[in-house]
């Protein structure tokens, strides 16, 4: 049942949370909401165990920071012991300093799965009954409201963070999936015979330090972006048919004395679309002896240019995949001994059977690594709208698509046809050129010079997301030029796995006649590509090599 943002879902299933195997893909599916959570009996003990740690601390009355000392720059303030819990709560409350927009329910969902994966690795410190309370309040689907700025993504994320645990306090607002709005979080967690979560030493500063926002936004603009690219690869191959391009260069001897595996697969997959040894395409045949002898470089250089893209994201998951399942608290808490180490640094507490128990402090919370895999991501899959718009231009142009109409449309002049749809994808590009700088090589100094050195990988997520989205746009505007084109090679056909394309576009967007509005048109083939219906068409017939 939809309503306003938020939805109310079945849910299908329970994903057990290890601490160690979460990977982009299933977070994503996390976030859509159909199914539940849990940490596997492993997971539940190690966080059993990392508790023990606090537990002890504060039984020795040992100072440690952020168990009884304030945060920051406030680092070397000592805090009352019948104070420590009224330090955390303190925490969450003063650093919800979040702005903008909230954010939506598939991205809270992951934002604090992906948090409860962190508990599960044990060395947070976070008592079980408080896991357990998040755990059935994620589960119910009541979602703290976050507002998706105010992270400069160093001493984790932290704004975003705070307001995600404000809600699971019961304070500040929350989605209500039964009355389909959001409402002061006490209330909707009474209604629902919820229990908040009550704060005791160290759990505030467990719920907030830590890269979740810039891992969960970065895991949705990848697998997001893994989607387009591999039906980037389908679009490309019918605007290669619809300009009678030459498949020529797509030979595997050529890929082979430049080895790069994006190429590679990329070419591959362009051979299993197109003209070949049987994979007949009638369209290629009629130019077969045409007398040109190669192509532009947007149809003869898509393995070379779509397949860095395939190598970027190959880099991209694996940093996010590391981040993913990692601990990025501080302190963290360790038990057992471990000779691999030197804790001479580390508060050092009670020996037990297995060894010692201590915490140490770190920088774990630096987003470096995720904002640079946000950044790098967004320069990679930009490339694809960029080629993408160059061969819209191509197949709406006269001079340069080979005997197709100009603007793709009969009684040009009366009909201005993909004129503007062009327009669109050009702004565009342009304003991903712009996106597409690097937030991460940006710092600013914050808490009084404690934190000097910050990442800023909440807006490298932010805008990947953003670039991303704008792939997809152009991408689907060039699927519906590339249909286009081939209706003017009628009675011509192309290859089965790119007519079955061109007969799903169909079956949900007319062809061209006369003027109507394209933006309509459009968003339909926007949600097509989104919802991957391109791709399971073709791999109806063949498949395609687009593999991470």
């Amino acid at each position: 049942v939809h309503g306003g943002i938020f939805s109310i879902m079945v849910k299908a299933e329970t994903l057990l949370l290890d601490g160690e195997s979460l990977n982009p893909f299933t977070l994503v599916r996390i976030g859509n909401g159909k199914t539940m959570i849990n940490l596997t009996q492993d997971a539940w003990e190690r966080v059993a165990k990392g508790r023990q740690v606090i537990d002890h601390i504060l039984e020795s009355q040992q100072v440690v920071y952020g168990i009884n000392t304030g945060f920051g720059n406030f680092a070397s303030v000592k805090i009352n012991p019948d104070q420590v819990d009224e330090l955390q709560l303190n925490l969450i409350r003063s650093h919800c300093a979040g702005v903008g927009e909230i954010m939506s329910p598939d991205r809270t969902r992951m934002l604090a799965a992906l948090r409860v994966n962190v508990f599960a690795k044990g060395v947070s410190g976070i008592r079980v009954e408080t896991v357990k309370r998040i755990l059935a309040i994620l589960n119910a689907d009541c979602l703290p409201a976050v507002p998706m700025k105010g992270t400069v993504g160093a001493s984790g994320d932290l704004a975003p963070l705070s307001h995600l645990a404000l809600g699971f306090l019961g304070e500040g607002q929350m989605w209500d999936p039964t009355k389909q709005q959001l409402r002061p979080a006490r209330d909707v967690l009474a209604d629902h015979k919820l229990e908040p979560i009550e704060l005791k030493a160290k759990e505030g500063l467990a719920m907030i330090n830590g890269t979740t926002l810039i891992t969960a936004l970065g895991c949705e603009a990848f697998v997001r972006a893994f989607r387009i690219l591999r039906q980037a690869n389908v679009v490309a191959a019918m605007s290669l048919e619809a300009m009678r391009g030459s498949v020529t260069a797509f030979n595997p001897r050529i890929h082979a004395v430049r080895p790069h595996f994006g190429q590679i697969q990329t070419a591959a997959q362009l051979r299993e679309l197109l003209h070949g040894q049987g994979n007949q395409s009638a369209i290629s045949r009629s130019h077969h002896n045409c007398g040109r002898v190669q192509d532009s470089y947007t149809l003869r250089c898509i393995p070379q240019i779509h397949g860095i893209v395939l190598d970027t994201l190959k880099f991209v998951e694996k940093i996010l995949s590391v981040e993913l399942n990692s601990a990025t608290d501080n302190p963290m808490v360790f038990f057992g001994s471990d000779d691999r180490f030197d804790v001479q640094d580390a508060y050092k507490l009670t020996s037990t059977q297995d060894g010692s128990e201590f915490t140490i402090s770190g920088g774990n919370f630096h987003g470096e690594y995720p904002a640079k895999a946000c950044d790098f991501l967004a320069i990679g899959i930009h490339e694809l709208a960029n080629v993408s718009e160059r061969r819209i231009e191509r197949l709406v142009n006269p001079t340069l698509s080979h005997g197709l109409p100009a603007f793709l449309v009969k009684n040009g002049g009366l009909n201005s046809g993909f004129m503007i749809a062009h327009c669109t994808a050009a702004a565009l590009v342009s304003e991903n050129k712009v996106l597409c700088h690097p937030s991460s090589v940006d710092s600013i100094s914050t808490s009084a010079g404690q934190e000097d050195h910050v990442s800023m990988g909440g807006w490298a997520a932010r805008k990947a997301l953003i670039v991303v989205e704008h792939v997809e746009t152009v991408v689907a505007i060039e699927l519906l030029a590339a249909c286009q084109g081939i209706e003017f090679l009628r009675p011509l056909t192309t290859t089965p796995a790119l007519e079955a394309v061109h007969a799903l576009v169909r079956s949900q967007i007319p062809a061209w006649g006369s003027d109507r509005n394209m933006s309509v048109d459009i968003n339909a083939a926007v949600q097509m590509l989104r919802e991957e219906k391109v791709w399971r068409v073709v791999t109806e017939f063949t498949v395609p090599k687009a593999s991470l």
